[in-house]
């Protein structure tokens, strides 16, 4: 076997690029899930309810912007390893400019309009009921101006992965997250002399620390000695071959976030149907869930990294082997995760709330979601492989069918017709991954992702 094919040299690269990514998702997600037990245990019942439930339909409008900044961050991740793999590397910092610009305009500006201009009408239509709105107006504002920073750190998280550094924002990341739960543990319950200010003061810790990242991914970029940066002094001009591949690569993703949110839209409307405590519940399995997809996000930015490098070097075969073996990785940890949702899902969900029917329910629905992981981070990492080749149209179509037919009917039968409440709902998750999985997989199977092309 050829040296450029050793599995232990392969394994050793995914490594390091994956290992930093899932430190800093899997310790972003716990930061997370420590936040929300915070408000879970910030009041009454129905306070806390209601909290929890403002975060989630706040985060409706959080994730669709986020998901049309990732559709432009696909376009410069899988740029920037192109170009590093094919020696290109002085076009690094026009990729950088480009996407920092686009986002800034294109998606920070309509984002800040609906979150600052259309506060009730947004909360509404992401299915806030009355008492939500009353408690969960100023979090929305504050979460919604905060935006803007978030938005700038993930298009420089996304340049940086792609030139392989995921140690930068592990570091960044994991700071501007400690900042954070410090910062609610102090606004949310009114500690050393601050005001109690609940999930209005989760939000402003938020803001906050994203404020925090950008400042230290400022510092970053301006250092000439990195692979990517950028200077200050050099006059911006648009390049119609960046833009190109920032179409030809983000417009199918853009899609396909948008597909993706939608259908979660809807999804949640349904579930919102169900009540204030069903919703809670809900959340929180989402907060739950979000820790089990750290495996799949993490090795699918690896092969998504290490497959455009491969192929930027001409060496499409390398491309493949670097996503089979972040697969079977990423199933090993996935199937662990797997077990202990099912074995000890309500003790997990016990400790977000002291509310009995939102752990009773949690503790069903977790058991769902262990049969959902192996699906979820195969597709996850293939998906992030195809990605890392340009190949974003088939993902699109993956998406589209799998959330927004399969799992909206699903889950409107399962829990519309049949009334099986929340647990219909996540069955349906259940239904749309192993659709997915096996989509992405035959198509991942072609090898006609090998042979796209960037300018």
């Amino acid at each position: 076997m050829e040296s450029s094919l050793d599995k232990k040299h392969l394994r050793e690269e995914i490594v390091k690029i994956a290992g930093p990514v899932f430190i800093e998702l899997l310790m972003g997600t716990l930061f997370g899930m420590v936040d929300m037990m915070m408000l879970g245990r910030s009041g009454d019942a129905a306070t806390t309810a209601a909290s929890i439930a403002a975060v989630g339909v706040t985060n409706q409008l959080v994730f669709l912007g986020l998901a049309l900044v990732q559709s432009l961050n696909i376009g410069a991740t899988t740029m920037v390893a192109r170009y590093i793999g094919a020696k290109r590397e002085d076009r690094i910092e026009s990729v950088v400019k480009h996407v920092m610009i686009l986002t800034q305009i294109l998606l920070v500006i309509p984002i800040l309009f609906i979150g600052l201009g259309m506060t009730d009408t947004a909360m509404k239509f992401f299915g806030a009921h009355e008492d939500t709105l009353l408690i969960g107006r100023g979090y929305f504002r504050v979460i919604a101006l905060g935006f803007i920073f978030q938005a700038f750190n993930f298009s420089i998280f996304a340049s940086l992965r792609g030139s392989g550094d995921t140690k930068t924002p592990m570091k960044i990341n994991i700071i501007s997250n400690l900042l954070n739960v410090v910062g609610n543990a102090i606004l949310i319950y009114g500690l050393f002399g601050f005001p109690r200010l609940g999930v209005l003061g989760a939000g402003i810790s938020t803001s906050l620390s994203q404020v925090v990242a950008s400042i230290l991914l400022t510092r970053v970029v301006l250092n000439e000695k990195n692979i990517v940066h950028i200077k200050l002094k050099k006059k911006f001009k648009f390049d119609k071959d960046i833009i190109y591949n920032l179409i030809k690569i983000g417009l199918p993703a853009s899609g396909e976030q948008l597909a993706m949110r939608a259908g979660m839209l809807v999804f949640t409307k349904i579930i919102a149907s169900l009540g204030t405590v069903a919703y809670a519940t809900h959340q929180i399995c989402i907060s739950i869930l979000n820790l089990s997809f750290t495996p799949g996000q993490a090795f699918g930015i690896s092969a998504s990294t290490l497959a455009g490098r491969s192929l930027g070097e001409e060496e499409p075969d390398k491309a493949e082997e670097y996503i089979k073996m972040c697969m079977r990785i990423g199933a090993v940890i996935a199937a662990g995760m797997g077990i202990v949702f099912f074995l000890f899902g309500s003790f997990i969900a016990g400790l977000y709330t002291d509310n009995q029917e939102v752990v009773v329910q949690a503790g069903k629905v977790l058991k769902l979601v262990a049969f959902i992981q192996p699906f979820q981070c195969s597709q996850l990492i293939i998906a992030g492989g195809l990605r890392g080749a340009g190949d974003t149209v088939w993902t699109l179509i993956s998406t589209f069918l799998g959330i927004l037919v399969i799992r909206l009917i699903f889950a409107y039968i399962f829990v519309i017709k049949m009334g099986m409440g929340l647990q219909g709902a996540w069955l349906s998750v259940l239904v749309d991954q192993g659709i997915r999985w096996a989509f992405i997989s035959i198509r991942f199977r072609t090898n006609k992702w090998k042979y796209i092309t960037i300018r």
